[in-house]
């Protein structure tokens, strides 16, 4: 199938994998705990966006041409997405961390006063989505891993 020789579209979907992946083991290194679930979620270090974006930005350079216009387009969208991935989401993910401590408080209130323990867990509602955006840390390292990512999947198949 002529998709699979496409290798910006694969070094930008390995990119995501390889990025969502390692979140894994990073998270228990730093705070030995280990969480599948970091998989398939957004947000942490490195950046699953910015790697793949780097990636196919790079992929692009490499093929293309830095001159190109395909490479502008890819390029702009790069930034365009690592600016969101710091900037918006970031903010999104703030926000949700003290929706989700007003809450909790709220529960404490609501416990004491119409013993909210004795509920059954499906019938108590979902914490917000805190992990939603990156530091600039976060985002810088996933650019490096796509770029990184980009120039072992051109010396492996070129």
């Amino acid at each position: 199938m002529a998709i699979f020789s496409n290798l910006p579209l694969m070094a930008a979907l390995f990119a995501i994998l390889f990025a969502q992946f390692v979140k894994i083991p990073i998270q228990y290194m730093v705070i030995r705990q280990l969480d599948w679930k970091l998989f398939t979620s957004t947000g942490g270090m490195p950046s699953s966006h910015s790697a793949a974006v780097t990636a196919l930005t790079t992929s692009v350079g490499l093929e293309y041409g830095v001159d190109s216009t395909i490479f502008a387009i890819a390029a702009m969208f790069a930034v365009i997405t690592m600016y969101d991935a710091t900037g918006v989401r970031f903010q999104a993910g703030q926000q949700a961390l003290t929706i989700n401590k007003l809450r909790n408080d709220l529960y404490i209130f609501m416990d004491e006063t119409r013993k909210w323990t004795k509920m059954k867990e499906e019938e108590r509602i979902e914490d917000l989505k805190t992990l939603l955006g990156h530091k600039p840390s976060e985002v810088f390292m996933g650019a490096l891993t796509g770029i990184a990512i980009s120039f072992v999947f051109y010396a492996i198949y070129n």
